[in-house]
């Protein structure tokens, strides 16, 4: 237990030390291990501590390549603060090749960061992801034995995901046991995070109080986010892409929630549009889908390339002069794509291809920050594009408008500072867990 220094303010609660569970964390560059990393290093500079359990593997690759304990300094903290202590497990030993070995990575990684999490410090409150699902029962074992708090970071919703995208039927037994683990984790936690509004309903739809959700959005490291322009981006002139051309821009996972047949179908159309090239960037379980069409109907204006570093990020992101963003209908909600934030950093505009009634289309529509075509219109996407390619004001505009809502909203030192209030208050909160679960065996702790 904390000790508390009787000359704190009355206001002020002492230092607390978090644990941030999930698979991915830094030097991995998947969008989770990135705001990890983003909350780790604020926490840190506001004088707490901080211990990260991830995997030892980089996501969605095989082997361990990651070292199992690394103390991190974080720039910016003040003199005699603790580092990020990574403590990582295991390693994934299939990666991606299959949902069943998935399934037997992600069991090895609870069975690994179980052990780690109890036998680490006591942590004052458990912070679970999304990666891999129902993570957060850990969380919620470790507040049964050792009395911290559980917060459950909500990226994702499984098996909405799966079911939603086709992988499993609604209705069979696999489902509505996971979707009993999900609810389970849903109402036991302390409290659960949401990404938007989207998201929010479809956790209350499942009976969660709603005293026991949270929304904080997803955000942007502004720190070397700028809206470059093209003659001026050395990303841009790596890619060999002249000045005067319209880049149109598809950047990070394009994984199976994402909708790629109403992009491709559009790129056919546009394949021989003057000045107009596509680029996509990152990875995902549809890029080789993706490639594949590019290959079979031999589109000259478009090209792959991987993951962008984060220190490049910036850079890359405003290589785009249009950038696309794809939710498969059915799986607003379930996921919130992260890459809209980076890409309103860098003051670009955004095409979402998608239902309306998502986070990211209300967030586009809202700022003025970008168009909005339904999965599967195709017709309408080329028009966006086209309308977009030859309007270089009305992508300038756009683009400001991105920027400036921005800041003081889904900037991550706003959004960071709201995760830190959050934790501060549950961790202050010296009375029952929010939901009163423990077994009896474990009360006294």
């Amino acid at each position: 237990m904390n000790t508390i220094d009787d000359t704190s303010p009355p206001d002020q609660i002492p230092p607390m030390h978090v644990l941030l569970l999930n698979q991915a964390f830094y030097p991995d560059v998947v969008a989770t291990a990135q705001h990890g990393k983003d909350l780790a290093d604020e926490l840190i500079r506001r004088g707490h501590r901080v211990t990260a359990v991830a995997s030892r593997s980089i996501y969605g690759k095989s082997g361990a390549v990651l070292a199992k304990n690394e103390d991190l300094q974080v720039p910016g903290a003040p003199p005699g603060a603790h580092p990020i202590r990574i403590r990582r497990v295991g390693a994934s030993i299939f990666g991606k090749a299959g949902y069943a070995a998935r399934i037997a990575d992600f069991a090895f990684f609870y069975l690994l960061a179980f052990t780690k999490v109890i036998s680490t410090d006591r942590p004052d409150v458990v912070v679970s992801f999304t990666t891999p699902p129902f993570i957060g029962l850990v969380g919620i074992v470790n507040r049964w034995l050792r009395g911290s708090k559980a917060v459950y970071w909500v990226m994702d919703l499984y098996p909405d995901l799966p079911v939603a995208c086709g992988v499993m039927k609604p209705a069979s037994l696999s489902t509505r046991f996971f979707e009993r683990v999900n609810r389970f984790i849903l109402k036991h936690s302390d409290l659960s995070v949401v990404l938007g509004r989207c998201m929010r309903d479809r956790v209350l739809d499942k009976g969660t109080p709603a005293s026991h959700v949270r929304m904080i959005p997803i955000w942007s490291d502004i720190t070397g986010m700028d809206p470059i322009a093209p003659a001026d981006n050395p990303v841009r002139a790596s890619m060999g892409i002249p000045p005067t051309d319209v880049v149109v821009m598809y950047s990070g996972n394009f994984g199976i929630g994402h909708d790629a047949q109403t992009l491709c179908r559009s790129m056919t159309t546009l394949q021989k549009e003057p000045g107009l090239r596509f680029e996509f960037v990152g990875g995902g379980k549809r890029r080789g889908e993706v490639e594949k069409y590019i290959k079979e109907h031999s589109l000259p204006n478009v090209r792959w390339h991987d993951y962008a570093p984060r220190e490049k990020l910036g850079p890359s992101l405003a290589a785009g002069d249009i950038h696309l963003i794809s939710l498969k209908e059915g799986v607003e909600g379930i996921m919130v794509p992260s890459k809209l934030m980076g890409i309103m950093a860098v003051g670009r505009p955004s095409i979402f291809i998608g239902n309306p009634t998502s986070e990211v289309a209300r967030v586009l529509l809202e700022t003025r920050s970008g168009l909005v075509v339904r999965e599967g219109d195709d017709a309408a996407l080329t028009a966006a594009i086209r309308q977009l390619a030859a309007d270089p004001n009305l992508r300038q505009r756009m683009g400001d408008n991105a920027r400036r809502a921005l800041h003081g909203q889904y900037d991550a030192d706003t959004a960071c500072d709201s995760w830190i209030t959050l934790l501060e208050e549950v961790v202050g909160d010296k009375g029952q867990p929010a939901t009163n679960d423990a077994p009896a065996a474990a009360a006294g702790r």
